[in-house]
């Protein structure tokens, strides 16, 4: 059976994904800025609430994914703080200025994850030199790689990833992921050979406030904070179907 991992930035979404059929739960906070590190509340609650495991991203800011010696050090503190929450894995990535992979740094994460399973998450897809990247995770002892295949999407990117499989498959997991629903996944998996597949399977929700004040913004002028992204339940359940006509 094909793995389902399912990104949720919501105890909602969890709730979704694992009525949906998923196989694994990426747990972030923040999914308009690509996700970032959840807090402990919202890690100890999800995994009180799902019988899947838990992977929980470790990413301390949105943009780019050069980081200082100071937020290097923030995550190798919220490793070992997801680590004895007792999460079932985390999410990490970085990049040296010339977009090479920052294999020492990475390392420090692994060595902090112990036992925990370690994905490195689309830093690589960001990177100078992919193959050389791969080969370097597979070294310091990364167990899964989220890719697009450096495309804008995991379907455009099939065909790398397919080499990908060839070339590295028997030392790390290749998952596809961006831009993947219940109507593509079956045309992803056949492209790239895949044995875990991710997605957001995510819907636009409606807030429930009778109240608004909409002089009043948040955040982002331009961002209509009474409406939010939470994972589909049914979308979950069509993605599942999908991969189970594959088996």
């Amino acid at each position: 059976m094909i793995k389902l991992e399912v990104c949720c930035d919501s105890l909602d979404s969890v709730q979704a994904a694992v009525r949906g059929g998923a196989s694994r739960i990426e747990l972030c906070s923040a999914l308009t800025e690509g996700g970032l590190t959840p807090s402990i509340g919202m890690v100890r609650e999800a995994l009180r609430l799902s019988p899947l495991p838990i992977h929980v991203l470790i990413r301390p800011r949105g943009g780019d994914f050069l980081y200082s010696s100071a937020e290097w050090q923030a995550m190798r503190d919220d490793v070992a703080a997801m680590r004895d929450l007792g999460a079932h894995g985390v999410v990490i990535g970085g990049l040296l200025a010339d977009g090479r992979i920052d294999v020492d740094h990475t390392a420090q994460l692994v060595a902090e994850a112990g036992l925990l399973s370690v994905t490195f998450h689309r830093a690589l897809d960001m990177s100078s030199d992919p193959e050389a990247g791969i080969a370097s995770l597979c070294e310091i002892g990364i167990h899964r790689l989220l890719t697009s295949g450096t495309a804008a999407t995991a379907l455009e990117g099939g065909a790398r990833i397919a080499q990908w499989q060839q070339q590295f498959g028997q030392r790390i997991i290749l998952m596809p992921g961006c831009g993947v629903n219940s109507k593509n996944v079956a045309e992803v998996i056949r492209r790239t050979g895949a044995t875990e597949i991710h997605a957001s399977a995510k819907q636009l929700v409606k807030s429930g406030m009778t109240f608004r004040r909409d002089d009043v913004k948040m955040g982002s002028a331009d961002r209509d904070e009474f409406a939010r992204y939470v994972t589909d339940e049914a979308e979950v359940l069509k993605i599942r179907s999908a991969l189970t006509a594959l088996a």
